[in-house]
């Protein structure tokens, strides 16, 4: 069971998103909380994931992320952003969140992302994709892996860390609660995106465009 922190100060966004995940049966909200209290809840429930809006009127959503990743136990932070923020999505990155999601992502997607984060993969909404791989990879535009993740779904994404995790067709299906003829369209459509001929080569473009991290215990490392 992948536990979950959502952290906003709006009580609206707060129940919409756990509403969406507690539907999943591999995903718990265990608690939805405004950001003044996250640092303090996440210490005492311990979460795998923590969803975290980057900016609140109490408290700055980077000031939050800095005491997430202080803890002793640091869960995997995402950023929840509006269009416009480039500037914001950057500085987090840099300081160690592992994506951005829209606050307005499509609600069927959102399990599969909260999966990659959990994973140990790297999130980065298609709308804003661009901004957080080119910082990310420090790289011009016209970068062809940079274009080439811009192209591919969320769940596509999704599929492709699990790829760089090693898994088969038949356990990513398991994982993300897919069938494995709809994992093979995905695999076949992203060796295609990447004009590569095999998993290998894939899961390495996808390492270098900074979708796939180290485990947990291995970064700063």
């Amino acid at each position: 069971m992948i536990r979950v922190l959502v952290v906003d100060d709006e009580a609206l966004i707060r129940k919409g998103f756990q509403h969406i995940l507690d539907a999943a049966q591999d995903i718990e909200v265990a608690a939805a909380v405004p950001g003044s209290q996250a640092v303090q809840v996440a210490q005492e429930i311990c979460p795998d994931v923590v969803l975290l809006d980057i900016r609140m009127p109490d408290v700055d959503g980077l000031t939050v992320l800095a005491g997430l990743r202080r803890l002793s136990h640091p869960p995997v932070v995402a950023m929840l952003v509006t269009i416009g923020m480039d500037e914001h999505v950057a500085t987090a990155l840099r300081s160690g969140a592992a994506g951005f999601l829209l606050k307005d992502t499509d609600p069927e997607q959102l399990p599969f992302l909260v999966r990659t984060l959990a994973a140990g993969g790297t999130v980065l909404s298609s709308k804003v994709t661009r901004t957080g791989v080119d910082v990310c990879l420090n790289a011009a535009p016209q970068e062809p892996a940079a274009r080439s993740l811009v192209r591919l779904t969320d769940r596509e994404r999704a599929v492709l860390v699990l790829i760089g995790e090693g898994l088969s067709n038949s356990d990513i299906a398991t994982r993300m609660h897919l069938s494995t003829s709809t994992v093979k369209d995905d695999v076949s459509a992203i060796l295609t995106e990447f004009k590569v001929d095999g998993r290998v080569q894939a899961s390495r473009n996808a390492e270098g465009a900074c979708l796939l991290k180290p485990p947990r215990d291995q970064e700063g490392g």
